[in-house]
C-alpha cells in the first residue's frame, strides 16, 4: 500500500473512540470518523510503523445501524455529534462494546454492568465554547464549532441540539451584535484580530448562566473598546431566556494556541462563578473551573462511584485528580475524613470554598503534583479514588499509589484506553479489577465515562 493511494472499502469496527477498522489488501486500515458497517472511499494518509491510517473522502453508503433521522440540521458539517442517525439504545451498545473490547484485552475476570443512560439525551450540556471565524474564505462573521475536518472554518450552531435554547439565543445575539458593530476576529494563521471564543456555561438545577467573552488586545477600532463591550453586556441583558445570568466576563488571550486561558479577567457585569447542585451538594463554580460537562449525568455518575466505595463511615479516603473537589465533597458527609489532591491551584481554591460552602469540616484540599505530593502524605488512606486526565496516571505516580495498599481503589476514566493500559499495571501488583460500569456522559458522541471497582486480592 502506497501513501495517497485511493481505496474503498466496509468499516467492519470502530475501536475507542472513533478509529474505523478496514482490510484492504490483507492489511487492517484506520480510518477515523467512521460507523461500523460503512461502505467508505479513502486515500492513504501515513504508514508508519506497521500501522496504516487512513483519511475519509466520502461515505459511499449508510452503515445498517443508521435507522433515525439527525435531531439537529448542522449535523454532518458540524464535528460535535457523530451518533445522531443511531438510536440512542445502539449507541450505548456501540460505546458498552468497545470498552469490553479493550478491558478484555487486560482483564481475566470481571463483572460488566453495561452502560447507564444519560438522563437526557438532548439538552444537556452545561458548558460550550464557541469559536469566532468564518463558514468560508472571506464570509461574514460566524461563531459556533469548527466545522468537521477543519482547523479553521467555522459552522454556525445556533440550533444545537445537545444544549438548551438559551445557549442559541446568547450565541444569536452575540454574532448579530458584533455583526453589526463590525469586529472582526482572531485569526489562528496570522495571529491577528480581535474575536477568539464565547464560553457558555449553565447550571441544570440553579438556572445561573456564566458568559465569557475570549478576545485578543488587538484592539484596532473608531470606537473605544469600554464602549463595545459596554453594548455587548447590554445585548446579552436584553436576551428573553429561562435562565438568568449570573455574571458577564470579558477575558484577554494573547497566546497563540487555540486554546481558552486567561492573560486578564475582567467582570463587565455581576460576578465570576455560578451556582450548581449535585446530588445535595452545592458547588461554586468559575470560568475556568472544570466541572463535568453533563450535570444530570454526573449524578448517574457520583452516583455509581459513591455505590462502588460501598460504606464509607469512619473511613479516611484520598481523592487523586479531584479538581474542584466534587467527587471528594460527594463522599464527605459519610467519610471520617476526605484529602483531594489537584494540581491547579485554582481549582484547589474552589474545592476549599466549596467544603466551607456546604459545613464539611473533614474535608482538606492540597495543590499540587499527585506525583510529588503523595510523598508527603503519612497518614494511610482506607479507599481511593482516581479521576485522572485523558492520558490517565503517571507511571510512578501510580506505582505510588499502589503502594499505600489499600484494599479498594475507584478509578473514573473519560479514556478506556488509558484505563486499560493503568489496569495492567494495577492487576501485576496484586490488586483484581471486581466491577466495571459505563455512564453515557456524551450522548450522541463518540465518548463515554467509565467507573472501576478495582479490590486487593
Amino acid at each position: 500500500m502506497k501513501k495517497g493511494t485511493l481505496y474503498s472499502g466496509e468499516v467492519s469496527r470502530v475501536d475507542f473512540p472513533n478509529k474505523g477498522i478496514l482490510k484492504v489488501d490483507c492489511e487492517n486500515v484506520i480510518v477515523k470518523d467512521t460507523l461500523p458497517g460503512q461502505k467508505i472511499s479513502f486515500f492513504i494518509s501515513k504508514i508508519r510503523k506497521g500501522k496504516i491510517e487512513g483519511r475519509l473522502v466520502e461515505v459511499l453508503s449508510k452503515s445498517p445501524l443508521e435507522t433515525v433521522e439527525p435531531e439537529c440540521i448542522h449535523f454532518g458539517p458540524c464535528g460535535g455529534c457523530t451518533y445522531q442517525t443511531i438510536p440512542y439504545e445502539t449507541q450505548l451498545k456501540i460505546k458498552e462494546e468497545q470498552v469490553r473490547y479493550l478491558l478484555d484485552s487486560v482483564c481475566s475476570t470481571y463483572q460488566f454492568e453495561g452502560t447507564k443512560k444519560s438522563p437526557r439525551q438532548w439538552g444537556y450540556r452545561n458548558k460550550m465554547e464557541f469559536s469566532f471565524g468564518d463558514e468560508k474564505k472571506d464570509g461574514p462573521l460566524a461563531l459556533g464549532l469548527h466545522r468537521k475536518g477543519s482547523l479553521y472554518y467555522i459552522v454556525q450552531t445556533d440550533h444545537c441540539q445537545i444544549t438548551d435554547n438559551d445557549y442559541n439565543k446568547i450565541l444569536t445575539g452575540v454574532v448579530e451584535y458584533f455583526t453589526e458593530t463590525g469586529t472582526g476576529f482572531y485569526k489562528k494563521w496570522s495571529h491577528v484580530g480581535y474575536l477568539r471564543h464565547l464560553v457558555v456555561r449553565k447550571a441544570a438545577k440553579t438556572g445561573e448562566i456564566l458568559i465569557n467573552l475570549v478576545t485578543s488586545t488587538q484592539w484596532d477600532y473608531d470606537e473605544p473598546e469600554a464602549e463595545i463591550m459596554e453594548g455587548f453586556k447590554n445585548r446579552l441583558l436584553e436576551l428573553d431566556l429561562n435562565g438568568s445570568i449570573a455574571g458577564i466576563l470579558h477575558t484577554y488571550n494573547n497566546s497563540k494556541g487555540n486554546v481558552v486561558q486567561s492573560d486578564r479577567t475582567d467582570i463587565l457585569y455581576g460576578r465570576d462563578y455560578f451556582y450548581e447542585e449535585l446530588l445535595g451538594t452545592k458547588f461554586r463554580i468559575s470560568a475556568f473551573s472544570f466541572f463535568q460537562t453533563n450535570s444530570p449525568g454526573a449524578e448517574v455518575l457520583y452516583n455509581t462511584v459513591r455505590d462502588y466505595i460501598g460504606d464509607a463511615r469512619d473511613r479516611y479516603i484520598l481523592d487523586l485528580y479531584c479538581g474542584i473537589g466534587t467527587i471528594g465533597l460527594i463522599l464527605a458527609p459519610a467519610a471520617k475524613k476526605v484529602i483531594g489532591v489537584e494540581i491547579v491551584e485554582e481549582a484547589v481554591m474552589a474545592a476549599r470554598g466549596n467544603a466551607a460552602l456546604n459545613g464539611f469540616g473533614n474535608c482538606e484540599f492540597i495543590a499540587g503534583d499527585v506525583l510529588r505530593v503523595l510523598d508527603g502524605i503519612t497518614e494511610k488512606p482506607d479507599l481511593i479514588v482516581l479521576d485522572p486526565p485523558r492520558d490517565g496516571i503517571h507511571p510512578v505516580a501510580l506505582e505510588k499509589i499502589i503502594e499505600f495498599g489499600v484494599d479498594r481503589i475507584v478509578y473514573i476514566s473519560c479514556k478506556p484506553t488509558s484505563l486499560a493500559r493503568d489496569l495492567t499495571v494495577i492487576q501485576d501488583k496484586g490488586y483484581k479489577v471486581e466491577r466495571v460500569c459505563c455512564i453515557d456522559m456524551f450522548p450522541n458522541t463518540v465518548h463515554v465515562e467509565t467507573v472501576a471497582l478495582i479490590t486487593k486480592l
